[in-house]
């Protein structure tokens, strides 16, 4: 893959190129760029499948730089500081990044995500996504989430969202269309992003909708019953936030 890497400081764009040279033999990487205008230059230079983006830069930063292009035929990696708000629309838009400073683990990990979706040309709409995002918030436009599987990448509403379900590092989404999507990332993620929206963790394994919820069953233990007929169980651990997000 053909990358190139965007950050206004230099030590941060040769320690990146170091790193990848190393540890992901996979990438070339092309140029590397000091601000969004040589970015842009770069992109219509080299058309790489690969971008590693930081988001705060001087003048104008990394989301000012995509909004700069007419198309998005790469994938984005992005590199961040720790910027609550940045990351929770790259998780709303299943994206990649990574937090600075740069952890060799989860750079390998993200590079072969981006190497996947290159080799199968997916190229999805999910930058588009993640600029839509930042619109949303202003407006009064329903909340979607970007949910990536093996054969899609789904833009649910929130509100279709019936539950979620852990297997290891995986999620499982039960949507209102009784459609069900599997996607690999810990359900730990959802959790914190969700939460705003009405979502109970009140298992460890489960993530629950609150507006899907029935009843609280008592006769052989704590479960959540749901309007679809579905008995979810409530951990003790869980027993007094679920109370308290429920008002009881």
């Amino acid at each position: 893959m053909k990358a190139i890497l965007i950050d206004d400081e230099s030590h941060n764009l040769t320690n990146l190129q170091v790193l990848l040279n190393t540890y992901c033999p996979q990438v070339e990487v092309c140029a590397l760029a000091h601000s969004a205008e040589q970015g842009k230059i770069a992109v219509n230079t080299y058309s790489p499948d690969l971008i590693f983006l930081d988001i705060q830069m001087p003048e104008k930063d990394g989301f000012d730089f995509l909004r700069s292009l007419n198309f998005y035929d790469f994938e984005v990696i992005f590199v961040t500081a720790f910027d609550y708000y940045a990351i929770q629309a790259m998780r709303f838009a299943a994206v990649d990044y990574l937090l600075k400073p740069i952890n060799i683990k989860e750079l390998v990990e993200a590079v072969n995500r981006g190497f996947k979706q290159h080799q199968l040309k997916s190229q999805s709409k999910q930058v588009e996504y993640l600029m839509d995002w930042f619109k949303v918030q202003s407006q009064k436009e329903e909340q979607r989430i970007a949910l990536s599987t093996v054969e899609e990448t789904r833009f649910a509403k929130v509100s279709e969202i019936i539950r979620c379900e852990s297997s290891n590092n995986y999620t499982t989404f039960f949507l209102t269309d009784s459609s069900k999507l599997l996607v690999s990332k810990p359900i730990y993620e959802y959790d914190e992003l969700l939460c705003g929206y009405g979502f109970i963790r009140c298992h460890q394994s489960h993530l629950i909708n609150k507006s899907f919820i029935k009843s609280w069953l008592k006769e052989w233990g704590d479960f959540l019953l749901l309007t679809n007929g579905t008995q979810i169980p409530i951990s003790r651990g869980k027993k007094q936030l679920v109370k308290e997000a429920l008002k009881m």
